[in-house]
C-alpha cells in the first residue's frame, strides 16, 4: 500500500531525476532558491533585529506578474511594474541581484513577522522564519492546535506538537502519552485475570 510518505519520497526523488536527467549531472546547490530558476524573489531577506533567525522568505509565481505586481504595491515600488528588467519572471531570474537588493532594503526596516504579515495579507507568499520556540509560541499556530498543552502526570504543564490534520466531523483528542506502566492492571487485568496482588508480585521479580 502507497501512503503519503512514499509518494512524496517518489515525487521529490521524481523531481531531482528530472533536474540532473538532462546532461547527467547531480541537482545543483541552490539555496533557498528555486532550482528552476525561472523567476525571482524566491529567497530568505534579512529584517530588522539581525538574529540568526531574522529573515522572511518570499516568492513569487513564475506563472505571470500578479503577485509581483502586489508585492511591488506593499513595499511602495508600484513604478517598477513598468521596468523592462523586471517585465516577466524570467527577467527577474536574470536580475536576481538587483530584486534581491530591492526587497533587502524593505524587509530590513521592518521585523520578520511585520513583513510576513504586510505580503501575506495582498496575497503574496511569504514565511517568516521560525525557530522551534517561536513556532510553539505563535499564536496563530496555537490557535490553529498546531500546538497545544497537555497535562503530564510527572511532567506537568507540557507543549507539544498537535494534530495537523483538521476535519469537521473528526476530531483527534490530544492527551499526554501514558507513562510506563500505567495501563498494566487495565491490560493485564482483562486479558489475563490479574488483580493488584498479582501485578504487585510480578513487579517485585523484575517480570515488568
Amino acid at each position: 500500500m502507497l501512503n503519503d510518505g512514499d509518494a512524496d519520497q517518489d515525487d521529490e526523488q521524481h523531481h531531482r531525476h528530472h533536474r540532473c536527467a538532462p546532461d547527467g549531472r547531480g541537482a545543483e546547490r541552490f539555496g533557498n532558491q528555486s532550482q528552476l530558476g525561472l523567476s525571482a524573489p524566491s529567497d530568505i531577506f534579512p529584517c530588522r533585529g539581525e538574529g540568526p533567525n531574522d529573515y522572511c522568505f518570499i516568492y513569487t509565481s513564475r506563472a505571470d506578474n500578479r503577485q509581483w505586481h502586489r508585492l511591488l504595491d506593499v513595499i511602495g515600488h508600484p513604478e517598477l511594474k513598468d521596468d523592462p528588467r523586471f517585465a516577466s519572471p524570467p527577467e527577474r531570474a536574470r536580475h536576481i541581484d538587483e530584486v534581491g537588493k530591492i526587497l533587502a532594503d524593505w524587509t530590513r526596516g521592518r521585523s520578520k513577522v511585520e513583513a510576513m504579515a504586510a505580503l501575506g495579507q495582498a496575497g503574496v507568499p511569504a514565511g517568516a522564519v521560525f525557530d522551534t520556540l517561536e513556532l510553539s509560541e505563535d499564536p496563530y499556530l496555537r490557535r490553529r492546535g498546531m500546538f497545544v498543552t497537555v497535562q503530564h502526570p510527572q511532567r506537568g504543564e507540557f507543549t507539544m506538537p498537535g494534530w495537523p490534520v483538521k476535519m469537521s466531523s473528526s476530531t483527534v483528542p490530544l492527551t499526554a502519552a501514558p507513562i510506563l506502566g500505567q495501563d498494566n492492571l487495565e491490560v493485564y487485568g482483562s486479558l489475563l485475570g490479574l488483580g493488584h496482588k498479582d501485578l504487585e508480585k510480578l513487579q517485585a521479580e523484575g517480570v515488568i
